[in-house]
């Protein structure tokens, strides 16, 4: 059963699970004496539900449109490169057929481990640090091992989304990174001034000086930005900065805003 919910002024979709439905994905991923099924009013294209079984605590997740096979088989070969090596990502859980999904209740099903921890909408400098530590981790593991000039921008998968939403902590520390299915291979320091300025972007658009530069300290303790990299961020901070503002009412200002924001990370962290 499909039903609709009021979260944050916009309508979530949430699936109801029958019996049937709980004990097909039981059975799916191999789940033994299982003890609850919570759900969790989340998002207007897919729903969750926390699993409690024998073999741990899982998040088990409905989609409602849009996703395909292919790109969560992706998505968990990804999580599965990053959690061999401790990045602090969810463990994808495979079917007992070892497929990343399933169906139920009609529709495409993924389950992963549970991650502890809660989203942040506010980061100070020890968050900014953390966080730029684990994108370095995510780079380091993901990045195109090749050949390639000075002057060559390393690239390689990025997470695509590594926005307040995506990002859990306990205390100072990410605990984990969820939501890889915007996966996908791009230069790796248009990542780094995404998050720059996600996390450390004014309302003017300039950057905040702590939190910027806790963020490369943090990514430069794991890897070093290369001189090609540093050299291009400036214009990738511009870029990003235009793509924040674009649909807000301070579009007319853009232009002013993206020359702040590219002179802050000039001045601030280049300079």
């Amino acid at each position: 059963m499909r039903k609709f919910k009021e979260l944050g002024g916009k309508m979530a979709v949430f699936t109801e699970l029958s019996d049937e439905d709980r004990q097909s994905i039981t059975a799916a991923y191999g789940f033994t004496s299982l003890s609850s099924v919570i759900g969790i009013a989340d998002g207007d294209s897919e729903t969750t539900y926390l699993f409690r079984a024998k073999e741990g605590e899982f998040i088990v997740t409905l989609f409602e449109n849009g996703a395909q096979p292919l790109d969560l088989e992706r998505a968990f070969e990804t999580m599965e490169a990053l959690h061999r090596k401790g990045v602090p990502c969810p463990k994808p859980l495979r079917t007992v057929e070892g497929h990343a999904t399933c169906r139920a209740a009609g529709r495409l099903v993924a389950a992963v481990s549970f991650v502890p921890g809660s989203s942040s909408t506010i980061a100070g400098a020890a968050k900014c640090r953390s966080l730029g530590r684990v994108m370095a981790q995510i780079h380091t593991v993901l990045e195109r091992r090749e050949k390639r000039t000075a002057t060559d921008l390393p690239t390689g998968a990025v997470h695509g989304a590594l926005t307040q939403e995506n990002v859990f902590f306990l205390g100072e520390e990410v605990s984990g990174v969820i939501n890889f299915r915007l996966r996908h291979d791009d230069l790796l320091v248009s990542e780094v001034a995404d998050v720059l300025v996600g996390w450390a972007g004014e309302t003017n658009g300039e950057l905040n000086r702590e939190r910027t530069r806790a963020l490369l300290q943090g990514y430069e303790e794991v890897r070093s930005l290369s001189g090609a990299e540093k050299e291009a961020l400036p214009g990738f901070i511009m870029a990003s900065t235009a793509k924040r503002f674009a649909s807000q009412k301070e579009r007319t200002l853009l232009p002013e805003i993206a020359v702040i924001a590219y002179r802050s990370v000039m001045r601030d962290i280049l300079g």
